[in-house]
């Protein structure tokens, strides 16, 4: 017994060093005990088997891909600065290394509101072509730059007005023939083409269309029906032989509900391919879960073999709807700030391990035992690769599975990359794993935790920095001036963003002289687009925006030229875009408008978060404001807003209603009339603002 005691209190007699090692080597053997308890836990689970059979059968995979359409959701993308904005387009585009997208489905503009702004137009008259009008050439010449096998996908929204007979008119075909001729001319290939985005379809115009293809040797262009959502159209091609002689693939929109996806037999048995060719709509750092559940339900349960997110990129302006939506976002051109997500390497682990014309692997691709999905995929020819990629949205505790190759496919060790859905931190995004070696049994046994994708694959991968190397966010500064005249004839100019016909730039005359004294000269803002379009959109007339919605106190001044008759608007603290406003339940920008007519009324007035508009103040010039520059300005202090015509004040007067946010320019009808010499100055320097 006392032996006993003198070793029990010997620790306590122990040089101090000496105590602090042992206490050390304690703490290291708990930590060694606690992971090994956990493995011990884990290796206690039951263990799905899943075989990937070298000659199992599948449908052939069209791959992954993304929108640029939908109205300017690429619009300030371009804007750009570089170095960032190629790595911006690496992260998109370039295989092996961020989202690997395989395909670009891209809008086929009309000068009109397609949800999120206004893309121009090819073809604004009968007889006149342009193929270098907007963004969406640029952006597929650098997406083949960077990916040379990557797919390219054509649909329209809205359509020019001058189409005798509509939308499902020879005309409209007419239109997509030269459309395909523009892209010739840039040297791209386009592979899809579809008709009218979510506003139903025209089976006999189908038809026409394919008819027209051929005979102008785009034969082998493949024709997309509907691009509307539900299986109906399957249906109706089941039900009409010349329907379905004429489509190639089905394309339907948002088949998934967060936990299933619908499927048809029609469909099915039409024995064509079957796309989710609009899908996702998830935020780019909050939507990753929801988006990893599609791409696997969309195959295990439907059979949709391509997957197209909507939109490609978050570069639009805060102030316009369905904000956060995309796999990146990049809406900060001044400063060159862009942001990555969990969305993006979501996309990464199916389309940077697979490659379109692979097959799924029926026999290897359904539900996990303990909730969730997987897909195998294998590469065709002698010796394939292959990939399996699991999803565990649905599962509530770790679980066990064991990948077992057979016949043709490689035996040894797999690559595993995997990205937890719900985490803010870059660190756990598409993140290496240890190789998973095979067993003596042939299989590769991992544990999958709930809340992750994670990608088995014979492919080598890529990645970019999770991390992007992106400069900070910043205020755009001010003053901001743009006179339009450093820019090209109907060039866009940098920041202005359309969401209703079209503001370009074009020569500027300097008669007649405007009312304060001095007119427009060199380059001008245009407004090109005279005969109302066919709609996608309700957005009523010309409208533009420009500038920082974090902008606070300012003054912004622009002239206008109203073309001998409507109204022009001058735009200031205009915060977000609100839908089904008024009685004719159009869409409207929250925002304070400063408003000039031909015959002389002006008004002051303020568009309410409740949809409602009220008049701040009004009245009438002394003279008429027709086919002669005047210049608005608007001027915010706290609550204190300033409104002048020429110069001269019109109204001073108080509201809070809100109290930041950007410019714009407006118009009440589809009329040429033109703005010049943009400005914005901070509040203090409102005095220097030119009359």
């Amino acid at each position: 017994m006392p032996s006993t005691r003198r070793r029990a209190g010997g620790l306590r007699r122990l040089p101090e060093r000496t105590a602090r090692a042992v206490c050390a080597l304690l703490v290291s053997c708990l930590a060694l005990v606690a992971p090994a308890t956990a493995h011990a836990e884990t290796d206690a689970l039951p263990v799905q088997q899943i075989t990937v059979d070298g000659d199992g059968t599948g449908r052939v995979f069209d791959g992954v891909g993304a929108i640029s359409g939908g109205g300017g959701t690429s619009r300030l993308l371009v804007d750009y600065p570089e170095p960032e904005r190629s790595r911006i387009l690496d992260y998109l585009f370039k295989p092996g290394y961020g989202a690997s997208l395989q395909i670009l489905k891209v809008e086929i503009g009309a000068d009109t509101n397609s949800s999120n702004g206004a893309e121009p137009s090819h073809m604004r008259t009968r007889t006149q072509v342009d193929c270098d009008r907007g963004y969406e050439w640029w952006l597929m010449e650098q997406a083949r730059k960077r990916n040379p096998d990557i797919r390219f996908y054509g649909l329209e929204w809205g359509a020019p007005g001058w189409f005798d007979g509509g939308f499902w008119s020879q005309d409209n075909i007419d239109y997509l023939m030269q459309w395909l001729g523009c892209a010739e001319r840039h040297d791209l290939h386009v592979d899809y083409l579809g008709g009218w985005n979510e506003k139903g379809w025209d089976a006999a115009w189908y038809g026409k269309l394919k008819a027209a293809l051929v005979r102008h040797g785009h034969g082998d262009v493949k024709v997309v029906a509907a691009d509307n959502a539900g299986w109906q159209v399957a249906t109706d091609m089941k039900n009409d032989p010349a329907f379905d002689a004429a489509t190639d693939v089905v394309g339907i929109h948002y088949p998934c509900s967060a936990v299933h996806c619908s499927s048809s037999a029609d469909a099915l048995g039409l024995d064509k391919p079957l796309f989710a060719s609009e899908s996702g709509w998830n935020n780019y750092l909050t939507g990753a879960t929801r988006l990893a559940a599609e791409m696997n339900h969309e195959y295990v349960d439907s059979r949709i073999t391509a997957f197209i997110n909507w939109p490609a990129a978050y570069a639009w302006y805060p102030t316009v709807q369905m904000q956060g939506s995309g796999l990146l976002r990049a809406n900060e051109p001044w400063s060159g700030h862009y942001e990555l997500g969990p969305t993006l390497w979501t996309i990464a682990q199916t389309a940077q391990f697979t490659r379109p014309g692979w097959s799924y692997v029926d026999s290897a691709s359904g539900y996990l035992d303990g909730g969730g999905t997987y897909v195998t995929l294998r590469s065709p020819g002698p010796r394939p690769a292959y990939t399996t990629v699991f999803e565990t949205t649905a599962a509530t505790a770790p679980q066990n599975v064991s990948v077992t190759p057979t016949g043709k496919l490689p035996r040894g060790a797999l690559h595993r990359w995997t990205t937890t859905l719900e985490s803010t931190d870059p660190s756990d995004w598409f993140v290496r794993g240890a190789d998973v070696s095979p067993d003596a049994t042939g299989g590769h046994g991992i544990t999958l935790q709930p809340g992750t994708v994670t990608t088995l694959t014979t492919m080598p991968g890529g990645k970019g920095s999770a991390a992007a190397r992106a400069p900070r966010a910043e205020v755009m500064a001010l003053p901001y001036r743009d006179g339009f005249d450093s820019y090209p004839t109907a060039a866009t100019p940098r920041y202005v963003s359309d969401m209703e016909g079209a503001f370009q730039v074009a020569p500027c005359s300097t008669a007649p002289q405007a009312a304060s004294g001095s007119g427009g000269t060199g380059g001008c803002l245009r407004q090109a687009i005279t005969t109302q379009p066919t709609k996608w959109s309700r957005v009523a007339s010309p409208l533009t925006l420009s500038g920082d919605s974090q902008w606070t106190d300012y003054t912004v001044s622009a002239k206008v030229m109203i073309d001998h008759s409507g109204t022009g608007s001058l735009l200031g603290r205009v915060v977000n875009q609100l839908n089904n406003a008024g009685p004719a339940r159009v869409n409207v920008w929250e925002g304070y408008y400063l408003k000039l007519s031909d015959s002389g009324t002006w008004a002051l007035e303020v568009i309410a978060p409740d949809k409602t508009t009220r008049v701040l103040a009004n009245g009438t010039l002394p003279s008429a404001a027709a086919d002669t520059w005047h210049r608005l300005t608007l001027g915010f202090s706290g609550d204190t807003i300033t409104a002048r015509v020429d110069g001269t004040e019109v109204a001073h007067v108080t509201d809070s209603t809100y109290g930041h946010g950007q410019v714009g320019l407006g118009l009440d009808s589809y009329t040429t009339s033109r703005f010049d010499d943009l400005e914005v100055l901070p509040a203090r320097n409102a005095s220097t603002v030119t009359p």
